[in-house]
């Protein structure tokens, strides 16, 4: 038994949830995959997983033996890249994990590029929705935090956007004025579901140096539309379903092409933050580095991208 790749292929099992996804994503049969966590099972006398036609879960055993198995993999790659650091050859596998809506306009639109710079390098992005996963299963994973970041990792700040609120030009013309955040209760509201739930509140805030920078309204609204994917949301949006909430970088080409007019700035919904939180490793992979400062070099371009000329709206 190899039981380097049997632990390699039991952890990708794991984070993939099936050992046919585990299969796919290791490029082996079903199988092979099967035989290797079962020869690891036998070689450690214990049941790691516990299977059924439906589900699959850890046993205790299995979760502490994850958590160990993490580590030491990790320590692995870390050896395997402090001497690649010797070659200098950025290359291998980056996994990164990040929301859709970062996804598909963050990394995507980057992704050529940065393969160009770098050949060698493989790509493997998981997207997420809701809760992130754990940091220690990916080289590099994207969150957002509203506000301060404050959570017990390692990260690097990418950029810091605001989250804006937009319509299209064709609601807009038949819709009820919109001058002040008091109307939005006349209108018809798409709100982004959060993992915390939904809230009938909409909270806008506008600088205001006489309030401590800050002024501050809750607006009770009725939304018409609840959704906790950002792409259908804005599609939504765009296609005259009402106003919802979009990051100025996702709505800046839509307002330069005018399918879409930013109301009632210079209120906002929030500010947002992105970061690339990092798992807590002594070496940090070439290949890591290397699309770190790639996601850097381009966050000019994206905040140039956001300042859309028809930023402020004329209010009706």
């Amino acid at each position: 038994m190899d039981r380097l790749q049997s632990m390699k292929v039991f952890q990708k099992v794991v984070e993939e949830g099936s050992f046919a996804a585990a299969a796919r994503a290791l490029d082996l049969s079903p199988a092979v995959v099967t035989r290797l966590v079962a020869d690891l099972e036998e070689h450690l006398g214990t049941r790691l997983l516990h299977r059924s036609t439906r589900s699959l879960s850890l046993s205790a055993a299995g979760e502490s033996y994850l958590e160990r198995l993490r580590g030491i993999l990790a320590d692995i790659e870390d050896a395997e890249d402090h001497v690649a650091c010797h070659t200098r050859a950025v290359a291998g596998t980056l996994r990164l994990a990040c929301p859709a809506a970062l996804a598909v306009y963050l990394v995507a639109p980057l992704v050529a590029e940065f393969r160009a710079r770098h050949p060698l390098v493989l790509l493997d992005i998981d997207v997420y929705n809701d809760a992130p996963p754990p940091v220690e299963a990916h080289d590099i994973t994207l969150l957002t935090a509203l506000g301060a970041f404050d959570a017990q990792v390692i990260a690097r700040k990418l950029l810091d956007s605001e989250a804006v609120l937009v319509a299209s030009p064709a609601y807009l013309k038949s819709a009820p004025p919109l001058a002040v955040p008091q109307d939005l209760r006349a209108h018809a509201n798409l709100r982004l579901r959060s993992p915390a739930g939904r809230t009938s509140l909409l909270r806008l805030e506008r600088p205001d140096p006489s309030a401590d920078g800050v002024e501050v309204v809750e607006v009770p609204v009725r939304p018409v539309l609840w959704c906790n994917h950002v792409d259908t949301l804005l599609a939504a949006v765009l296609g005259g379903a009402g106003v919802g909430s979009a990051a100025r970088e996702m709505a800046a080409p839509y307002l330069a092409e005018g399918r879409l007019q930013r109301v009632l700035a210079p209120w906002k919904v929030g500010q947002l933050s992105v970061y690339a939180a990092l798992p807590s490793r002594k070496f940090m992979p070439l290949r890591t580095k290397a699309f770190l400062d790639h996601l850097s070099q381009q966050r000019d371009w994206l905040l140039e991208r956001a300042q859309a000329p028809v930023d402020e709206s004329t209010p009706r």
